[in-house]
């Protein structure tokens, strides 16, 4: 691949995060950025130095990515598809270390309870690293040979570490959602099952939410996803991100959205997008 002129997709974290596996998943032929913070994803796409952005949301075990949903309104992007990268711990040590030589690793603080028990039955203690991949980008340039690193395969790969262990998360449907992102929409009907994505703020009036939600019930629109949260340092200005099955032009998504429109200050779609595969596995 001619990096030079390939297009490039952003990602938060180091080389060889979960991350950056999500992009070699979904966009092979994209050149991966690194970037630092999601504020940083966001504003290498909108400066021209990538072409996407892939954004962790939630987690089948962890629930949702902080900050991301009150991110993506103000980030001038639009989601154009979903990807799902299941987490697969592996051990990684320097080279020619053996499993029974590692009396220590480091990850990031939410993948360490994942493989809790296989750590506990191998007598290895852990502690808390600020990036997985970072971690392991530290180890490769050590001389720690009792030490490992608990992350992605492809950090491995990447850093020139060993696989010790493979698979070694404590739950095997442990997933991640990502949202691939682009600073132009596509609202085109591209796939026999579309989801929408938006956020809204209800008006502030007696059971506003109950009856903006009762146009989606009335009018059977699976809605598979609702968060709140708060906006302006205010307890009443309550905004919510909502993920519907469903392209805007259905009509029943449409007398959906219009009915919500009665009972809301703000409602801006901020993807329509393909259902992944995963998310109704066969």
């Amino acid at each position: 691949m001619n990096e030079i002129n390939a297009p490039r997709i952003a990602f938060q974290g180091a080389l060889g995060a979960y991350s950056h596996e999500a992009c070699l998943q979904a966009r092979p032929d994209m050149v991966p950025v690194p970037c630092v913070t999601f504020e940083g994803v966001f504003r290498a796409v909108r400066e021209g130095r990538a072409d996407l952005a892939m954004l962790p949301v939630e987690n089948t075990t962890y629930g949702r990515v902080a900050d991301i949903h009150r991110l993506l309104p103000k980030s001038g992007l639009h989601i154009i598809a979903e990807a799902f990268v299941r987490v697969r711990i592996s051990l990684m040590a320097l080279p020619g270390v053996n499993l029974e030589d590692v009396k220590h690793v480091r990850a990031h603080m939410v993948l360490i309870p994942q493989a809790r028990s296989w750590l506990d039955a191998h007598g290895i203690t852990s502690e808390a690293a600020s990036d997985s991949a970072g971690a392991a980008a530290d180890l490769a340039v050590s001389d720690e040979r009792s030490v490992g690193v608990l992350a992605s395969e492809v950090a491995a790969d990447i850093h020139g570490l060993d696989v010790l262990a493979r698979d070694i998360e404590d739950l095997d449907h442990n997933t991640t959602r990502f949202l691939l992102m682009s600073p132009k929409a596509d609202l085109s009907r591209r796939a026999p099952t579309m989801m929408t994505t938006f956020v809204f703020e209800v008006r502030n009036i007696p059971a506003a939410l109950y009856k903006a939600m009762g146009g989606f019930a009335t009018n059977g629109v699976n809605m598979t996803k609702l968060e709140s949260y708060m906006v302006g340092g205010s307890f009443t200005a309550t905004q919510f991100y909502a993920d519907i099955e469903g392209h805007p032009e259905d009509p029943a998504v449409e007398r959906a959205l219009e009915e919500l429109g009665y009972f809301t200050n703000m409602l801006d779609i901020v993807g329509v997008y393909p259902a992944h595969p995963d998310r109704h596995p066969s």
